[in-house]
């Protein structure tokens, strides 16, 4: 008896054994994969950054992937104030100062009606409600090339043509179906009876969203000026096409800086560029990337 026992507990440690040698060889295979997958990622940006603190001879002299021999930041600068882009010999700050004065003011604004027009659809339905959320859902699926003529042809009338408001304007508009998308599948989620019960004490249709629905909404809020805010800054179709010369933003400049028709490539100031280009987008992740996450799995896509 005792024999059986000694070798039922062998085979049992045994396959404990294996079991866990190969739960061991999955996680390295995984692991290892997943890390080759982001040093792939991460050897151009890593270039990019290397790049921008070297200067051009030593880029011309070593190649463009190679590692810094000297840190300088005399790219930086110039980049951002003394490059020549589309004939103008002020860098990428005034094209930067577009994006900012775009990107702020259009997330605010399509989040802010995303969320009015999420809690409509959501806790105040109206026959045909349902039509509508359907037919905003289609600008999800709608390509932006689509919309290029009728833009340009409505931004002439109302005399936003070549102007940061008339790029205000178009991404307030196509970002609506996005914003409305989240904020509706996030306040769906939000029992009725809150909001009947506000509306038993009087409350009504702003009060109900000002006290109850927003004080609970920050997680699908931040998803959306997040989404909003990357998607806007990193836009080249519309910025590129709508407007032209110094009131384009700052993603149609690195194309053009890229395009320079200069016969000596600037690699150094072309990263720097690059860099600063991407810089607040990558904060504004940075930041708020675990509340993004976060607000995704309480519900903003479901």
């Amino acid at each position: 008896m005792a024999e059986a026992t000694l070798n039922s507990s062998g085979v049992v440690d045994h396959e404990a054994s294996v079991a866990s040698r190969r739960r061991l060889i999955s996680r390295i295979v995984i692991y290892g994969l997943l890390s080759g997958f982001a040093l792939i990622y991460l050897i151009p940006l890593c270039v990019v950054v290397f790049n921008s603190f070297r200067t051009l001879p030593e880029i011309s002299a070593h190649g463009l992937i190679a590692f810094p021999q000297s840190f300088r930041l005399d790219a930086w600068p110039q980049a951002w104030s003394d490059f020549c882009i589309g004939g103008q010999c002020e860098g990428i700050q005034r094209y930067f100062w577009n994006s900012v004065a775009m990107v702020v003011p259009a997330t605010i604004i399509s989040t802010a009606l995303g969320a009015i027009n999420g809690y409509v659809l959501s806790k105040w339905k109206f026959p045909g409600s349902d039509i509508v959320f359907g037919m905003m859902l289609l600008g999800v699926f709608m390509p932006g090339q689509i919309a290029l003529l009728p833009w340009a042809f409505i931004l002439g009338k109302i005399g936003l043509a070549n102007s940061v408001y008339g790029l205000i304007l178009v991404h307030c508009i196509q970002g609506l179906s996005f914003t409305t998308l989240f904020c509706r599948n996030y306040f769906v989620g939000i029992p009725d009876d809150l909001v009947k019960a506000a509306r038993i004490d009087g409350a009504g249709f702003w009060r109900i969203f000002y006290k109850i629905i927003l004080p609970i909404s920050p997680p699908i809020l931040i998803v959306t000026v997040i989404w909003q805010f990357t998607g806007i800054w990193n836009e080249y179709l519309f910025g590129v096409v709508l407007n032209s010369g110094a009131n384009q933003p700052i993603t149609s400049a690195l194309v053009a800086l890229s395009l320079n028709g200069t016969t000596v490539r600037t690699y150094d100031v072309m990263s720097a560029a690059v860099l600063i280009g991407a810089l607040p987008p990558l904060l504004v992740y940075f930041f708020g990337g675990k509340y993004f996450v976060r607000g995704l799995t309480q519900g903003a896509i479901k």
